[in-house]
């Protein structure tokens, strides 16, 4: 007579048998189906991703690098272009010509303004429009060529050109600042006359003046 079979224990899993004839069929899946996971794991790390498939979004775009506005970056402020300072009003005019001072009282009249014979200088050279426009544009082109990326000969290239025939056309006989002093002893200051409007001028502002419904002289 066989024993009785005692029941598992509480908790205790009966082990499941399986019949040996379905063992080896069995086997074969399960090899199968970890070689799948396999390819499929190591496919993830190496095979380039789908055409089709849409890239996660990272937050940045890819035109950030070209500063596009509303495209992930802000579009960089373009350096302000340089206007001759006679074009200038009000502060703007006043905030240029201080920068113009301090560039002709600190390098160019120490440098370049010794006094020589027929070469007068006005201490008052600012009210001179003309000389004015003149050093203005003499210091934009020293900013210019003092650039490295003009050269080494960028300097040189201002002497000659620039700063010898602004100091000729400032300084020279019959220039703005010829009247002002004859002797650095003798400091004055005198600016000269400028020609009248032109006749069109002139009667186009006398048209403007007119009264409607009188009749002009």
């Amino acid at each position: 007579m066989s024993e009785p079979v005692s029941p598992p224990d509480e908790g205790e899993l009966e082990p499941v048998r399986i019949p040996d004839p379905h063992l080896e069929e069995t086997g074969a899946s399960v090899r199968k189906l970890m070689e799948q996971s396999a390819r499929q794991t190591s496919g993830s790390t190496t095979s380039p991703p789908s055409p089709h498939r849409t890239a996660p979004h990272t937050g940045a775009s890819p035109f950030a690098a070209f500063g596009m506005p509303g495209l992930g970056g802000p579009l960089p402020a373009a350096p302000a272009e340089p206007r001759p300072i006679l074009e200038l009003e009000g502060e703007e005019y006043e905030d240029e010509l201080d920068a113009l001072l301090d560039w002709v009282d600190d390098f160019l009249l120490p440098a370049y303004g010794a006094e020589v014979t027929a070469a007068p200088w006005c201490l008052r050279w600012q009210e001179h429009s003309d000389v004015v426009a003149w050093l203005h544009a003499l210091w934009l082109a020293y900013q210019q060529h003092k650039n490295p990326e003009v050269g080494l000969s960028g300097l040189l290239v201002w002497h000659q050109d620039f700063l010898t025939r602004t100091m000729v056309a400032v300084r020279g006989p019959g220039g703005p600042l010829s009247v002002c002093m004859t002797s650095p002893d003798r400091p004055a200051h005198r600016l000269l006359p400028v020609p009248p409007p032109s006749a069109r001028t002139e009667k186009a502002n006398a048209s403007d003046a007119s009264v409607p419904g009188e009749p002009t002289s």
